[in-house]
This record gives structure tokens, C-alpha cells and sequence, in this order.
């Protein structure tokens, strides 16, 4: 399954998309789910990682390739340090033991992760 995130700075689930195939690319899900546009809209930056490549001005990526100059490497440094809160708000939501192994449709999966957002935010 495909599932998009948004969180806030401080690494909370603030959003989850529908559920998409697995097969579904990451760039696709986020334009599918007007993710892109959204960001553009509302004039907001997003850090995220190299599979948004060529999603546009508002969407932060890290550089591609082994041999980097120096500087390259030192923005692929920060900008992982400040996309890690993100990771962690995604290892929340892995950390279901309900979402590891589903088998069923993307409906029933999106209801699925719509509940554990929901009980994130309760528990906070």
C-alpha cells in the first residue's frame, strides 16, 4: 500500500491520505492526492526524500549520487536531520502491529489508518 503523510515539525501525524497500490510511485500518490498543489497554494515547505524529485519549488529534496562535493553532502546532512521527525512520525504509524501484514482492499486499509491517526491524536 501507498500511503501519504503529512506532520508537523515536531514529528505528529497530523494527516494520512487514502491508500493507494503499492505499485503506486511515491511523486504519484502525493500529485493523486492534490498534496503538491496543496503545498504550493498555501506558500509551504516540505522536506521529504529523493523519490519527490521534480515535485517542485515548495517540496525539499536531498541531492542523488555517490560522489558529492562537500557542500552537497553537508545539505544531504541537514536536510536528513530535519526530515528524521517526519521517519519517526512514520515509524509510529509502522509500529501498528495491525498495519504490518494487511491483505485486503485499499478502502478498508485507508479506514484503517484514518482510526490509528485518530487514536494518535487522542492519546497526545
Amino acid at each position: 500500500m501507498n500511503v501519504q503523510v503529512l506532520t508537523d515539525p515536531f514529528g505528529r501525524l497530523l494527516w494520512a491520505s487514502p491508500a493507494l497500490p503499492g505499485s503506486t510511485h511515491d511523486l504519484t500518490a502525493a500529485r493523486t492526492h492534490g498534496i503538491i498543489d496543496a503545498l504550493v497554494n498555501a506558500d509551504v515547505k516540505c522536506w521529504a526524500d529523493k523519490a519527490y524529485q521534480g515535485a517542485g519549488h515548495p517540496v525539499r529534496v536531498p541531492f542523488r549520487g555517490r560522489r558529492l562535493k562537500r557542500w552537497k553532502r553537508r545539505h544531504n546532512s541537514t536536510h536528513a536531520r530535519i526530515r528524521c521527525l517526519g521517519e519517526q512520525a512514520m515509524a509510529t504509524l509502522k509500529g501498528w502491529r495491525l498495519l504490518r501484514k494487511l491483505r485486503c482492499s485499499t478502502n478498508r486499509i485507508t479506514d484503517t489508518v484514518k482510526a490509528i491517526v485518530a487514536l494518535q491524536h487522542a492519546s497526545t
